[in-house]
């Protein structure tokens, strides 16, 4: 989800010649989608046409499987999502279409695949829990699984589940439940009285040597994944297997959980409505989510192939 910002009219470009574009790697809510969560005509085929050029895309989101539905017609062959901010590595043909943006449809949907998960140890999570009570009373936690999601009564109901488990978050990571051998993708911490950027602060200063902690909402909204899990780390991992070099990657993105994913890539755009944080790790900027900003940018990479080709 995007913030507040200014606004280019065009995308400024990193200087000097670019690699030849082999993926592109995009966030989804605040990036690739518009405010109402659709995506345009104009990304639509700016994505088909990344990829009969041979370009893969790469969607690289914070959200969990289960609310990928919004994309999962847009990816071609290989069908892969980097979700959970890279803690699940998700074959998209296989998701459930009955998932709807935002809603469960209860526990797993049948049909979903977790190509590769990176987990978040319980044991890990606990002492994370831990240091945000003891640094900042008033958080409330949810668990997020590869089953789907559990959280405490005091959690805000962004996204009520009917099925979702209701208790402590010692609770949630310590006793057996229908959940107990799932997979931990990411730990969410919500506090109703610090703002986002001292929230994130605090949590890194007090939890950060135990486990990876960015954000994506603006509310003040945590998400802690495993030690060394990020979008970054999962996109390097599935580039490594393709052979693909950062230098060849172009990614996009506009919120503290990009950070990472921008400055890895060879070539890397901060949105428009991005967050400080993004603008400064992004060596490119491109226009709002609005106006299609991702697709500008793949509309220009496509251009500039189809010159070089002629000349």
């Amino acid at each position: 989800m995007g913030e507040d910002g200014a606004v280019t009219s065009a995308p400024q470009c990193p200087d000097g010649p670019t690699p030849a574009t082999r993926l592109i790697a995009t966030d989804l809510d605040g990036t690739l989608l518009r405010d109402d969560k659709s995506v345009s005509e104009r990304t639509v085929a700016a994505l088909a046409a990344a990829e009969e050029a041979g370009i893969a895309v790469f969607f690289v989101t914070g959200r969990p499987a289960r609310w990928m539905g919004v994309v999962s017609d847009h990816v071609q062959g290989h069908g892969l999502a980097i979700c959970a901010n890279g803690a699940a590595v998700v074959d998209l043909h296989a998701i459930d279409r009955h998932a709807t943006d935002g809603q469960t449809t209860g526990r797993q949907p049948s049909g979903r695949e977790f190509v590769q998960v990176r987990p978040l140890p319980r044991i890990t999570a606990l002492k994370v829990v831990e240091a945000l009570r003891a640094a900042a009373p008033g958080t409330s936690f949810a668990v997020e699984l590869t089953t789907g999601i559990n959280y405490e009564p005091q959690y805000p109901p962004f996204f009520q589940d009917p099925g979702a488990n209701v208790a402590t978050a010692e609770t949630l990571l310590h006793e057996a439940t229908d959940d107990d051998s799932a997979p931990v993708l990411k730990v969410l911490a919500h506090h109703s009285e610090l703002a986002p950027d001292e929230f994130l602060a605090l949590a890194r200063s007090v939890a950060g040597a135990y486990a990876s902690i960015t954000r994506s909402s603006p509310t003040s909204l945590l998400e802690i994944s495993g030690p060394g899990v990020s979008k970054a780390s999962t996109l390097a991992l599935c580039c490594e297997e393709r052979g693909i070099s950062p230098a060849e990657v172009v990614a996009f993105g506009d919120m503290p959980n990009d950070v990472e994913m921008l400055g890895w890539a060879g070539t890397s755009y901060a949105m428009g409505n991005a967050h400080p944080d993004v603008i400064a790790a992004a060596s490119g900027r491109t226009v709002a989510n609005n106006e299609d900003g991702v697709a500008l940018v793949i509309e220009r990479i496509l251009a500039e192939r189809t010159a070089r080709t002629e000349a």
